[in-house]
């Protein structure tokens, strides 16, 4: 089976590079395929590669899915709110 999951921008680490945080792990992604990545974006990861951008709220209600069937760890505050 294979996966795609969204992700935050924490850091754009160079031209073709970020960190991203998913389902509470952090982790670096290649950038190269998606326009214009910004810091607290969230996009669509499949095997290391940000595929597409997806909007926070909808980024939020998948996590939030995945977190109830027990896929990703508990997301607080997933567009980087105190929680």
């Amino acid at each position: 089976m294979c996966l795609a999951v969204p992700a935050r921008i924490i850091r754009i680490e160079s031209t073709s590079e970020a960190l991203v945080e998913m389902g509470g792990v952090r982790k670096r992604i290649s950038i190269e395929l998606i326009d214009a990545p910004r810091e607290g974006e969230f996009v669509i990861v499949h095997v290391g590669y940000a595929l597409s951008k997806v909007d926070a709220a909808e980024a939020e209600r998948t996590l939030a899915l995945m977190a109830a069937e027990g896929l990703v760890r508990e997301v607080a505050g997933a567009t980087g709110a105190a929680g």
